[in-house]
């Protein structure tokens, strides 16, 4: 009895210990092919907006436009959703305009277009895949973006923050050959 006892509960550490191998594989995400990335900022008294998102790769493929069709609210990035944490209240918008966004949690999704501005979605709901789109009666706002070309194609997908001024910095999504941004403004 002893021996039939002692058996079934190796059988059963072995299959718990084959069971979790996958799970810890699946867990390392920089292994993915749209690994995860990064983008922050810090304002002069402190408060910071941290963006997590997965940044795919071009590979020779034509993403926006094609996969994600012009018109249609993308991801803005690949995996998750990517997400918008602020500590502080800012406003977001490339001129007059633009969305209040109080200090919180929020997820971010772009309308890409190849004749007009991009459309910048600050999306209340969070935690979710990063797609489907979750839909407007979730949505904080929408801004228009400023559109401009790279000089060169940029074979990964990226999200950053460069100083534009007093308490501002402009929010930038790049890709491909293009690039669009949204000023972000500090509110006192």
């Amino acid at each position: 009895m002893r021996k039939s006892s002692i058996a079934i509960f190796l059988v059963n550490v072995l299959a718990l210990a084959v069971l979790t191998v996958p799970a810890r594989s699946q867990q390392d995400k920089s292994k993915r092919p749209s690994p995860p990335a990064q983008a922050e900022c810090k304002f002069a008294d402190g408060g910071t907006i941290t963006i997590d998102y997965s940044s795919p790769r071009l590979k020779g493929r034509k993403i926006i436009g094609e996969q994600d069709p012009y018109g249609k609210p993308w991801r803005a990035g690949a995996n998750e959703a990517t997400t918008f944490v602020t500590t502080k209240d800012v406003h977001i918008g490339p001129t007059a305009g633009g969305i209040d966004v109080p200090a919180g949690s929020y997820t971010l999704f772009a309308i890409p277009y190849a004749d007009k501005p991009w459309v910048l979605i600050i999306s209340k709901k969070t935690g979710e895949w990063g797609i489907p789109y979750p839909g407007e009666q979730f949505e904080l706002g929408r801004t228009g973006m400023i559109t401009s070309s790279l000089p060169s194609p940029l074979e990964n997908f990226t999200i950053g923050f460069t100083p534009a001024g007093q308490d501002a910095f402009l929010l930038h999504l790049d890709w491909d050959t293009w690039s669009v941004s949204a000023k972000v403004v500090e509110k006192k």
